[in-house]
């Protein structure tokens, strides 16, 4: 395993992340059938653990909270709090009532003290705001943020899915009043979707912020043929939204990520994240929840794909208008993360 600091910090991060948004509670979410049990995903955190990631990524709204659960029960089992490095998230609505959701510092306060009660821990690592609040000034938010990291509940802070211009301005209303700032970015980026080239990679770059990309197989797309179906692929909403531009074009994509497979002898999804090593990106935010899932993006970063592959696989793409960034919060029906 490959290691680097996350950002301009001293924090060192595995070049994989899992993604825990697989694991909680099918019975207290909206993410459908495909979200694996305690018992079903024990395996996954012991093979995560055992392979040397180090980072763990998930959110106050996965299953309803029950995926921090897991993470606080299972990361234990396999390793100590001092070795790993957990990462969550807050701002979409946790009940349908006000101030249960956003990033006013109510509600931000709120949210770090019910994630850190369902990870039965002291403090997490990188807390994250999941999208941009319209609704709540951004120096209410940054000065909150700030706040929570000087209690002790955070280590660092990151952002999730915005628009370039937001996130900078984010950034410098923390610097101008020497507030904590953003050490990472998760946004959406795969072969499929890759509008953040155009200028929150660059911004990030120049900022010295680092990559920590959601969705990076798009939601599995990548890792299996034009044709193939899965239970997640059927009843995953959310994921069949973001992928309904140029089709053909995605297509084409699938097709040339299947194609370097074969010739390099290795997977799809081994190709398709050997791409984000290829273009920089510090550690994309993987799911797991089938043997071979874990061990395919181990590969991926000694893949070393060639320019030409790079060109090969990136010259189907065409524009698409921008899709995962929106700041309103959705619908889910109630939600009452504090019940669990």
């Amino acid at each position: 395993m490959e290691y680097t600091n996350l950002g301009p910090s001293g924090l060192k991060v595995s070049r994989l992340c899992l993604g825990c948004m697989s694991y909680g509670d099918t019975t207290r979410g909206w993410h459908g059938d495909w979200v694996l049990g305690e018992e079903e995903s024990r395996p996954f955190f012991r093979e995560a653990v055992e392979a040397g990631i180090n980072f763990f990524d998930t959110a106050n709204m996965y299953s309803k909270g029950a995926s921090e659960e897991l993470v606080g029960k299972l990361l234990p089992e396999f390793t100590h709090r001092d070795e790993i490095v957990v990462a969550t998230k807050a701002f979409l609505p946790w009940r349908n009532t006000p101030n249960a959701g956003g990033l006013s510092r109510k509600s931000l306060f709120q949210a770090i003290d019910d994630s850190l009660r369902r990870l039965d821990m002291d403090y997490v690592d990188l807390f994250q705001i999941h999208r941009w609040d319209e609704t709540t000034p951004i120096e209410e938010t940054m000065e909150a943020l700030h706040d929570i990291v000087k209690a002790g509940k955070a280590g660092y802070i990151g952002a999730s899915s915005m628009q370039a211009w937001q996130f900078a301005k984010a950034q410098e209303v923390a610097r101008r009043r020497g507030w904590t700032t953003f050490i990472s970015m998760q946004n959406h980026v795969n072969l499929l979707y890759r509008e953040e080239e155009r200028e929150m990679i660059p911004l990030c770059r120049d900022q010295g912020v680092s990559l920590i990309p959601w969705s990076p197989l798009a939601r599995g797309r990548l890792a299996r043929g034009w044709d193939e179906a899965t239970v997640r692929s059927e009843t995953d909403g959310f994921g069949k939204m973001l992928y309904t531009q140029n089709i053909e074009a995605d297509r084409a994509v699938i097709e040339a990520v299947g194609t370097i497979a074969e010739e390099r002898g290795v997977s799809r999804a081994t190709v398709a994240l050997g791409w984000h090593f290829a273009k920089g990106i510090t550690a994309p935010i993987i799911g797991a929840t089938k043997p071979g899932h874990i061990g395919a993006a181990v590969d991926a970063m000694t893949l070393d794909l060639t320019a030409k592959e790079v060109e090969r696989l990136e010259k189907p793409y065409l524009p698409k208008m921008p899709v995962g960034v929106a700041s309103t919060a959705p619908s889910f029906g109630p939600l009452t993360l504090r019940e669990s």
